[in-house]
């Protein structure tokens, strides 16, 4: 099996750039990431103090577990430590602002979020072209990546806050050309919430792009933040637009197929869309992303441990959402939406949530729908590969894991 050196090589300028830390006794003696240190430079530099605790509790406890799961488990090389460095001081800064708008103008905490679409299933099954699609509909609203990075405007106006967002998603790409044919970073298209939810120390996203075995995830926390921000958007929406109706949300992650319970105390009405598509190549698929991604911040190589992140858990979390549905412990608010049919038909596929959840499926977003992909044809950014052997894995022991789930939701093989 390759190791993650040869399947993502790195540019030389990032190869040497880690190389520094041998010269001065290890990375993390190039950058700090000491949390006092940077909260009194977040201060500093926006003159501002109060970090929002009453939008979501004790955030410095959350930002001091984080760091001490970083520096213990983590292994961050020098480019791994800058990009932490500055995702948490952004992410201060974010807190800071948001915390004065609300002060300014707490009306926007009335904010109702009613009926969202909230799309879920495992990883790498179609959640974000799904979020993208149905994003277009002009009666959506979807938390934009740059709105989501930058939720007010003290750094400058929207066309300088998504030049602000695009150097930091362009970052990963001049550290891992690889990662463009595996997932698009753009910052005029939705962010999934666990992006959404970074700045509150205590979502999924910290845990994903790092080591964290001990991480003190708090995601109820993760989630009232992110609600803030979507009444923000929602307010500014409706001062816009003051004679157009509500738009309903659609919001997008993977990691709350274990966490329904907690969505739907937050959501009551929401619309859950359950994401299916064959194991067989979403396991292999989620292992390569996520080894990417890991491997972006630290030159660790650790695909076996990876290996039982992506194995048969995923299976396990939809079969258990498929028997509380069966036994009535979760809400009738599931529409279940297989891959296959996403990529035969979208239009036809988008059509039936519609009916399902109650919404207008109007011929302009229909358009909307053929005109974004037309814009973006598959294998656009070069051919994500993966195979189930090239990770170590096997393919008849994979089907036999997933036997249960495939009967279960009449999920269609593609291999």
């Amino acid at each position: 099996m390759k190791t993650l050196a040869e399947r993502f090589p790195r540019p030389d300028l990032v190869k040497r750039i880690n190389l520094m830390a041998d010269t001065v006794g290890g990375a993390a003696e190039l950058i700090s990431l000491d949390p006092t240190e940077m909260i009194e430079a977040s201060s500093r530099i926006t003159g501002l103090s109060d970090f929002g605790e009453s939008i979501d509790g004790d955030w410095r406890g959350r930002l001091e577990g984080l760091v001490a799961s970083l520096e213990a488990e983590a292994d961050l090389n020098v480019m791994g430590r800058l990009q932490v460095r500055q995702e948490i001081l952004r992410c201060l800064q974010s807190r800071l602002f948001l915390k004065k708008k609300i002060t300014e103008q707490p009306e926007i905490l009335n904010e109702e979020i009613l009926e969202p679409l909230i799309i879920t299933g495992t990883g790498r099954s179609g959640t974000t072209i799904t979020l993208e699609l149905l994003g277009q509909d002009a009666d959506s609203l979807a938390p934009i990546a740059w709105k989501a990075f930058h939720p007010t405007n003290d750094l400058g106006d929207d066309e300088a806050l998504l030049q602000l967002t695009e150097c930091e998603q362009d970052l990963w790409l001049d550290v891992c050309p690889q990662m463009a044919a595996i997932h698009e970073l753009r910052s005029d298209i939705p962010d999934e919430c666990i992006g959404v939810q970074k700045p509150s120390f205590g979502g999924m996203l910290w845990w994903v792009l790092h080591d964290v075995q001990t991480f003190p995830m708090d995601p109820e926390a993760a989630m009232k933040y992110q609600k803030v921000i979507m009444q923000v958007m929602q307010y500014e929406y409706r001062q816009k637009h003051p004679q157009r109706k509500v738009p309903h949300w659609v919001l997008k992650t993977p990691t709350y197929l274990p966490m329904l319970d907690l969505v739907f105390s937050i959501y009551p009405d929401a619309w859950i869309i359950l994401n299916h598509r064959d194991p067989l190549k979403t396991v292999p698929s989620g292992m390569s992303t996520l080894a990417a991604t890991r491997y972006m911040r630290s030159d660790r190589e650790n695909s076996e441990q990876l290996l039982d992140l992506a194995g048969n858990a995923r299976n396990d979390m939809m079969m258990d959402v498929y028997r509380r549905r069966q036994a009535g412990e979760l809400p009738e608010r599931f529409i279940d939406l297989h891959f296959s049919d996403l990529m035969n038909d979208p239009v036809k596929a988008l059509a039936a949530v519609y009916q399902q959840s109650g919404k207008i499926f109007s011929e302009q977003y229909q358009q909307a729908i053929h005109d974004y992909l037309a814009q973006k044809p598959k294998g656009k950014h070069g051919k994500h590969s993966y195979q189930p052997e090239d990770w170590g894995m096997d393919t008849e022991t994979l089907k036999q894991q997933a036997k249960d789930y495939l009967d279960s939701y009449q999920v269609k093989i593609e291999s």
